[in-house]
């Protein structure tokens, strides 16, 4: 059965689609705008603009989140092109890229960097009718301990074309809230924005998360999708959804490293403090 975070976008008649922006036919894109009006889009957001605990400013523009990009329509891609988006990092499995792919215009292709991975094991244990609520949520927050380590190999290279300033880049997974929400909180945290701010942000995915846009349709989604649509409503909420706990999980991992959350950037990510400078220095602004 295939991953627990691949599941969540095939719950698309489980709950009402959240309200996101869409871009109107020849309407330039605003500049500074925390989602981005895409037609086709998966909770893509912008990471600018928050601020630090020294008082600078993330800039906008330079790092984008988002969920999968299956669903871009050709205005979508033009948008894109128009912000610079050079590179991509996505988070996927190769089962949810195969089933999922997204076919960039050549003139427009960023450089695309993913890992092939199989998640189908995972989270087995989860697929059964009586799964609770408490259930469901008490596996999230064991599967988000799990996956600072566990992806550290791709939040490794996503910092890694960050410091060398190839962007602006955008990241993703499935939903765009999970492994992605720790690689957003990570990117945060390591410029300096406060905690509380950080999981601001991470929860903005209960409002910009759409199900309904994210099931690819095959036979084995079908599957899938029938079967959660059965689960108790309590269930459904905390494997579609984002909590606090999940995030604060993550983080507890990172912190229970040798040297806490700096040693987790320097020895599972390669950032030592002077790399930690150099970023806040190319990413952050007085303005």
């Amino acid at each position: 059965m295939r991953h627990l975070f691949a599941l969540t976008a095939l719950l698309a008649l489980a709950l009402p689609p959240a309200p996101l922006a869409v871009a109107r036919p020849g309407k330039v894109a605003v500049a500074h705008q925390r989602v981005v009006p895409l037609e086709g889009g998966q909770n893509f957001r912008d990471l600018g603009g928050y601020r630090t605990a020294d008082g600078r400013q993330v800039r906008w523009g330079l790092l984008y989140r988002s969920g999968a990009m299956n669903g871009l329509t050709d205005r979508d891609f033009a948008q894109l092109e128009a912000r610079g988006i050079r590179t991509v990092c996505d988070l996927r499995s190769t089962r949810e890229r195969t089933g999922a792919p997204v076919r960039w215009p050549g003139r427009a292709k960023p450089a695309i960097f993913a890992d092939d991975y199989s998640m189908d094991r995972d989270f087995a244990g989860l697929m059964r009718p009586d799964l609770t609520g408490a259930q469901a949520a008490d596996a999230m927050t064991a599967a988000y301990a799990q996956m600072p380590l566990r992806f550290a190999g791709q939040y490794r290279r996503m910092f890694g074309e960050i410091l060398a300033g190839r962007v602006p880049l955008a990241f993703n997974c499935s939903a765009g809230k999970d492994r992605t929400g720790i690689a957003a909180a990570l990117i945060l945290a390591t410029l300096g924005v406060p905690y509380a701010t950080v999981t601001e942000d991470y929860l903005l995915s209960n409002r910009y998360y759409d199900p309904r846009k994210s099931a690819s349709g095959t036979a084995a989604d079908d599957q899938t999708a029938s079967f959660m649509k059965r689960l108790p409503p309590d269930a459904i909420k905390a494997l579609i959804g984002v909590d606090r706990r999940y995030l604060d999980a993550a983080f507890a991992t990172m912190r229970a490293q040798p040297g806490g959350f700096d040693g987790y950037l320097r020895d599972q990510l390669g950032l030592d403090k002077a790399a930690v400078q150099t970023l806040r220095a190319q990413y952050l602004t007085r303005g």
